[in-house]
């Protein structure tokens, strides 16, 4: 069942008009199911006043589609975040008086250049985006896949059930029955069951968006940002020592004492510099940022890098993880 993960940003509660409502919280989740494809559309319900809610979108999207009904600071902000979480293919749809001709300078050399422009018509745009799902998601699993991680976005208690998570599979593949440890916490669990859209499988893949039961922690260990994973490979680190690539927008070199925000799969998190190495490009300088709690991650991975206090623009460049 190819699942297609779709980042509606610009009008709240367009994705209404395309699907099903489902979670919400300050991210808001509609379903598309259809025959054996299926679609997850996320809105940032509180965004333009929590970044967060910006960020965690962008980051579970496979495709972008960006409503253009006003030209402003959030339009801008969206730009810049999607140019920064890499999500190169999408859609823009142009309201009122707004034209390609308006916005072109504004997504000039960013992910945006590339996507389409759509009318404003919700059930052409769910048709498009189901024959998106086939013909870019069919596929089958691969022999070498045998772990899988799932950041967590929601997570509640089900009277007899126990601990259920919601998340997309972020890589590899996942089982029913599979260990997992439950990171940053250390601690073991175990895949009781696996749904997709309310049905039951026996494994998940990348890209899938998964109810998880769990045995083994409670709803009192998990937070948003938990990662379940079987690989080794991950990384725990609350001291990182990585390079910045700060946006050609902002002008302003990183001091010691700064209080940023890193953001990566479903992880938001303060960091303080501790010291910045410009080494004579203050643009991409290296730093050494002190979290409050251990950030998970694979080497080579990229992160988003925000300051909250930066005004209209507060996303301010990205970090390459070691």
């Amino acid at each position: 069942m190819p699942n297609l993960n779709v980042a509606v940003i610009g009008s709240p509660d367009y994705a209404k008009g395309i699907g099903k409502k489902s979670t919400a919280s300050d991210i808001t989740f509609y379903d598309v199911k259809r025959d054996d494809i299926t679609l997850s559309l996320v809105e940032p319900t509180k965004y333009p006043e929590k970044l967060a809610s910006l960020f965690f979108t962008a980051s579970l999207a496979d495709v972008a589609v960006v409503v253009v009904e006003q030209i402003g600071p959030a339009f801008g902000e969206s730009v810049i975040m999607l140019d920064c979480v890499g999500v190169k293919k999408g859609y823009i749809v142009t309201k009122g008086y707004i034209t390609r001709d308006q916005i072109a300078p504004l997504i000039k050399d960013t992910v945006l250049e590339g996507y389409s422009l759509f009318e404003d018509d919700p059930v052409q745009l769910r048709e498009r985006l189901l024959i998106q799902a086939r013909e870019d998601l069919v596929g089958g699993v691969a022999a070498n896949d045998s772990t899988g991680s799932v950041p967590v976005d929601h997570y509640f208690d089900v009277k007899g059930v126990g601990a259920v998570i919601l998340g997309c599979v972020a890589d590899g593949v996942i089982r029913k029955h599979d260990t997992v440890k439950v990171h940053p916490l250390g601690r073991e669990a175990e895949i009781r069951s696996i749904q997709k859209h309310d049905d039951d499988f026996d494994l998940a893949k990348k890209g899938d968006r998964v109810g998880l039961a769990l045995k083994g922690v409670s709803v009192s260990d998990l937070e948003r940002g938990t990662v379940l994973s079987n690989d080794a490979t991950l990384i725990k680190n609350s001291e990182i020592v990585a390079r910045v690539h700060l946006v050609k927008y902002w002008l302003n070199p990183l001091k010691e004492g700064m209080v940023l925000h890193i953001g990566h799969w479903m992880q938001f998190e303060p960091a303080r510099v501790e010291s910045v190495d410009a080494g004579g490009d203050w643009r991409n300088p290296e730093v050494r940022l002190k979290l409050q709690k251990d950030l998970v991650y694979h080497t080579g991975a990229k992160a988003v890098v925000s300051y909250l206090e930066g005004g209209k623009l507060r996303i301010i460049g990205t970090l390459e993880l070691r």
